[in-house]
């Protein structure tokens, strides 16, 4: 803390500073994070003065959780590096998972193809030509054995990218780890299941809101009884940012989404601190280096002060966010990919200096195709880099205390509770969703942000600056174009050798299940176990539940 007399010594130094310096010419005009927050030439202690170190900011370990939830950092334990990774057939993104592992990968990430998003199976007219493309291609509890063949799931922890289907491939997981002999309270990883971003920014929902977050709530309560290391919503403010937002609205929307899945858990009757402790979080690692740590930070001690004061939580755990972070692929260019190599490493560093638990560094050649695996390899090397040569894993929040780095924290964290009270005058997070509030002010930011690229008041290195003349040299996987009918004649064998009477009885009872308020965990479970086809069940919960349209417009 500085005495008033320092402050006031300080207030008049950097009177004269700026006067004396007011003159010189400057590079470009204004100087503004994407946030628009408003970067000044020089920052010292007068610009956080109210600061109590102890209070505002604490210690490492210690609420609110703004240097850290853990008190050594990573000098006990690094972070997971978990790639995210899946393509074509079950049996390709198996490999590709093995030498992930082999590498020193420490955790799976599986990435589900577009068919499997939207809940059909591969044979689905609706599915035809985006086989594998984005994602593995995954129809029945049949192709989650294979792609985890060899895997004892056990042993790893696992995080899958799914959110209208999340119930139904978390059940097929399950299935898969029973078989293996495994118990599922051995079972540890994460489930995305974030729907609310999906009416904000991603628009891979299915069914209604209501529905949707019946389904979510019915995971939450599962994981609690039956799966307790489990996470089951990865809360994600990535696809929000990927949309276009900045950062003060990924921040305040990824944690008005967070408030309002405990708002429904607790209105089913949950116990705040059995389940809280198990929610998580997924953010964006943008290029304002500085600016994404304050992120990080001011959303620890943002969820830390509302779930102990607005929410009342008793467990220290229940106030601590934990987050995945993955690097930007909004800011990799087709153009110089080579540069990506230096974008994604910045990324990272800001995500291990802001306190991250897991990481996924996207891939040079990922603006052209899904990662090669050298390219896939590379990405995971520059983790390996940064954990065991650059020495910022030696001691917790090494930019902790630095004038502009508080001072970014504070300003963030505000434009977050003006995000709030916003959302609050509409009525809510689902009432902001299904107005639009949330996609026009997404829109608003990422129409903003290409002007300013366009004007140059952005550069980017490549694409509006220092442009060359230039072909792709770098090898991009390749997709094999016969994986698609063999997926889909594996899928007819399924249905053919299956039980079909018990299939039929398994989706009458999960229909049945629907129609009542009963958890559906346990219904999916047995569907899933007769083979049952991921369309099949979703079917099931489209006759049920409906299907959702948006009616409001930018």
């Amino acid at each position: 803390m500085f005495s008033p007399e320092d402050l006031e010594r300080l207030r008049q130094k950097g009177a004269e500073w700026r006067e004396k310096n007011a003159s010189r010419p400057r590079r470009r005009a204004a100087y503004k994070t994407p946030s628009q927050i408003t970067v000044e030439p020089v920052y010292t202690p007068e610009n956080v003065p109210d600061t109590d170190y102890l209070a505002d900011m604490g210690l490492p370990g210690e609420y609110p959780y703004l240097r850290g939830i853990h008190a050594t950092g990573y000098r006990e334990r690094l972070w997971t590096m978990r790639m995210f990774a899946g393509f074509g057939m079950p049996q390709e993104t198996n490999a590709r998972f093995k030498t992930l592992l082999d590498s020193g990968q420490t955790g799976l990430s599986v990435a589900f193809d577009m068919p499997t998003l939207y809940g059909y199976d591969t044979d689905d007219p609706k599915a035809k030509g985006e086989f594998g493309k984005c994602g593995v291609a995954i129809s029945s509890l049949a192709d989650m054995e294979t792609l985890f063949d060899g895997l004892a799931l056990d042993q790893i922890t696992t995080s899958m990218t799914i959110n209208s289907p999340a119930a139904i491939i978390w059940a097929m997981y399950l299935a898969v780890a029973e078989k293996q002999g495994a118990a599922l309270d051995r079972l540890g990883g994460t489930l995305q299941n974030d729907i609310l971003k999906e009416y904000i920014a991603q628009n891979e929902y299915i069914f209604p809101p209501g529905p949707s977050m019946r389904l979510v709530v019915d995971t939450v309560e599962f994981a609690t009884k039956h799966v307790p290391r489990w996470n089951p919503i990865s809360i994600s403010g990535y696809h929000i940012r990927e949309a276009g937002s900045n950062a003060i609205q990924e921040l305040a929307f990824t944690l008005a989404d967070g408030f309002e899945y405990v708002r429904h858990c607790l209105s089913r009757g949950l116990d705040l601190d059995e389940f809280a402790p198990h929610l998580s979080f997924f953010f964006n690692v943008h290029n304002s280096f500085f600016e994404e740590v304050a992120k990080f930070r001011a959303a620890r001690r943002i969820w830390a002060r509302e779930m102990r004061e607005t929410f009342h939580a008793q467990d220290p755990r229940s106030a601590t966010l934990r987050f995945h972070a993955q690097t930007s692929g909004a800011t990799l260019t087709a153009q110089q990919p080579e540069n990506n190599v230096v974008r994604v490493s910045l990324q990272a560093m800001a995500a291990v200096l802001g306190g991250c638990q897991s990481l996924h560094t996207n891939a040079k050649d990922e603006a052209w195709a899904l990662p090669s695996e050298p390219a896939a390899l590379q990405a995971l090397r520059t983790q390996q880099i940064i954990a065991h040569e650059t020495g910022v894993t030696d001691t917790v929040d090494p930019l902790g205390g630095s004038y502009f780095l508080e001072t970014l924290t504070n300003k963030l964290e505000a434009g977050a509770y003006e995000y709030f009270r916003r959302i609050e005058d509409v009525g809510g997070v689902i009432p902001a969703l299904e107005s639009g509030f949330f996609q026009r002010e997404i829109a608003d930011a990422a129409y903003l942000y290409q002007m300013e690229e366009d004007r140059q008041e952005r550069i980017t290195v490549g694409v509006n600056a220092h442009t060359t003349e230039e072909t792709l040299e770098i090898p991009l996987l390749k997709m094999d174009l016969e994986g698609e009918q063999r997926h889909i004649e594996s899928l007819n064998a399924l249905r053919r050798n299956r039980d079909n009477r018990d299939v039929s009885e398994k989706l009458r009872a999960l229909e049945q299940a629907a129609r009542r308020d009963d958890n559906l965990m346990p219904p999916l479970m047995e569907a899933v176990k007769a083979y049952a086809t991921l369309g099949e069940m979703m079917g099931v919960f489209r006759e049920v539940f409906g299907e959702y349209q948006a009616s409001w417009g930018i």
